[in-house]
């Protein structure tokens, strides 16, 4: 009987348990050799010569991955120190306007002290609340009211001169008619001459009036309106305004000066109101009583 035998296809070497021994053998001699000598040196830069492109190419999307990261937090960190400088850029002109016109106000606070130094009368200061949206009268409204000694009728003055009146008060606010208003009416007198007069607000903005001029009234374009003190409502001497022109009406034989305020009551926002004695009379009885 013949004995049944593989046909063998493949050269067999050795097995895989000889060659694990044999590779570990030799990796124990390489790693020897390798602490004790530097043969393998040259063996070893050879070959990282030869990965170093693989190396590469396998780090090549973590690298890109990186760079894109750092460039993005870097245009990030550019916008927002950007943004911060425009910020910080504004900030600084609202500080440098603020520190302007806190300088402004406090020059003008000093010439309203200056005037006061040279007035017998007692003075609350009072600063602008708003303006009254009202084309047809000229008005404003004052922080302080009848808490702060303040009553209709007081006038309101600034380093140029007169200003206005008071109208109306409330505990904390004070309504002032300037003196352009239509409504107000007040004695002046010529500088020049002495000569009294009395003048009103004008239909023209921001200029008043001297009315009903006869021919030999002694005033001039030019000539400086104080106040006369006459009836109670204005201590005397104060400036209130200087002569543009006047003017002749041929058809009715009287003239019109008309003047413009020495006071600039749109370019201030702090005044004084003088705290003259309750019993003077009121803005329309006065405006009654001169008409």
């Amino acid at each position: 009987m013949q004995s049944q035998s593989s046909v063998q296809l493949f050269k067999q070497g050795p097995s895989a348990e000889i060659r694990l021994a044999l590779y570990i053998v030799l990796a124990v001699v390489l790693m020897v050799v390798d602490a004790r000598w530097s043969v393998l040196e040259p063996a070893r830069q050879g070959v990282s010569v030869v990965l170093y492109p693989f190396q590469r190419a396998v780090h090549a999307p973590g690298d890109g991955a990186r760079y894109l990261r750092t460039w993005a937090d870097a245009t990030k960190a550019v916008r927002m120190e950007k943004e911060a400088l425009h910020r910080q850029r504004i900030e600084l002109s609202q500080v440098t306007t603020t520190a302007a016109q806190l300088a402004s106000e406090n020059e003008q606070l000093r010439r309203l002290l200056q005037v006061t130094d040279t007035i017998s009368q007692p003075a609350v200061a009072v600063e602008v609340f708003y303006e009254p949206p009202n084309p047809f009268n000229r008005r404003l409204v004052f922080n302080k009211g009848s808490a702060a000694g303040i009553r209709p009728g007081m006038p309101v003055i600034d380093e140029g001169g007169v200003v206005g009146q008071i109208l109306r008060v409330t505990p904390y606010t004070a309504e002032a008619a300037l003196l352009t208003d239509e409504n107000v009416s007040i004695p002046v007198q010529v500088l020049r001459n002495g000569l009294r007069l009395v003048a009103f607000g004008g239909h023209t903005e921001s200029k008043i009036e001297v009315r009903y001029l006869t021919p030999e009234v002694d005033l001039q374009a030019g000539d400086l309106l104080i106040t006369s003190g006459i009836g109670g409502l204005f201590p005397a001497g104060l400036p209130v305004a200087r002569v543009d022109d006047i003017e002749h009406d041929s058809s009715t034989g009287f003239g019109k000066a008309v003047a413009s305020p020495m006071s600039r009551p749109e370019r201030y926002r702090h005044f004084l109101v003088l705290l003259v004695e309750e019993s003077v009379p009121s803005l329309q009885d006065a405006k009654q009583f001169y008409e």
